[in-house]
């Protein structure tokens, strides 16, 4: 398997957003004109309900309060930043608008539970901006590899960037001339990207696992086995490790 690779498989939209939401640790509200940038006070149930934890007496919370029949309009924000300091690190971008509601309220902190009733769903990449179906976004469930993925991508970079080196093999040649340098960009239950990086601008090389993964213990098996079939291909220039 030199450049030719295997038939690549890919997440679906609606997984791609759900994959953005499970991982995401901050989010940013607009309401009433106002943008809040909130780190850890969401949640994201089973369904990918967005849900806030304000307290009492935040704005948000308050114009919830006081928003006719206790609906606000709000757009909602998730930004995917990539865990490796690559070249351009925003790799997706989540856009939630619908209405924010009072679900409940904690006893004990005086905090407020918000749950955000999305009317529309759009995902943003480098490629494209697309409208991704609400229904499809209920019945679809996150990458296996979503929660992980930061660990797994900066472990790699720190401890194997000679391993991501003998990857390269796998690219066509044009892809490596000119590359100063290649680091892991994402990793999926289907397979690894790498970034390789230009003097002014970058392509994504995307290797498919032989066999999709379930769980993030199995990525080092399918990495050896990129290995392996690169160890058969021809050995291309030294690239830069970082």
């Amino acid at each position: 398997m030199c450049a030719a690779a295997l038939p690549a498989a890919e997440a679906t939209l609606a997984e791609q957003t759900r994959s953005v939401l499970a991982r995401a640790v901050s989010l940013t509200v607009t309401t009433n004109g106002l943008r809040y940038d909130l780190v850890g006070l969401h949640s994201v149930n089973a369904r990918g309900q967005v849900r806030l934890r304000l307290p009492a007496d935040s704005l948000p919370a308050a114009h919830v309060a006081c928003a006719p029949r206790g609906a606000l309009a709000a757009l909602v924000e998730f930004t995917d930043i990539a865990p490796v300091a690559v070249r351009d690190r925003v790799r997706a971008r989540v856009t939630l608008s619908g209405w924010l509601t009072r679900s409940g309220q904690d006893a004990a902190t005086d905090d407020v539970d918000l749950r955000l009733d999305a009317a529309r769903v759009t995902l943003a990449t480098q490629e494209v901006t697309v409208k991704v179906g609400l229904d499809e976004l209920v019945l679809a469930q996150p990458d296996p590899l979503a929660v992980d993925e930061g660990s797994l991508l900066t472990h790699l970079t720190d401890a194997h960037q000679d391993a991501v080196t003998r990857l390269t093999r796998l690219a066509d040649p044009w892809l490596l001339h000119g590359a100063v340098r290649v680091l892991p960009l994402a990793v999926d239950r289907h397979g690894i990207t790498l970034r390789c990086e230009y003097a002014r601008n970058q392509r994504d090389l995307r290797l498919p696992f032989p066999a999709p993964v379930s769980e993030a213990s199995q990525v080092g098996e399918q990495i050896q086995l990129l290995l392996a079939a690169a160890q058969a291909c021809p050995r291309r220039r030294h690239l830069p490790a970082r």
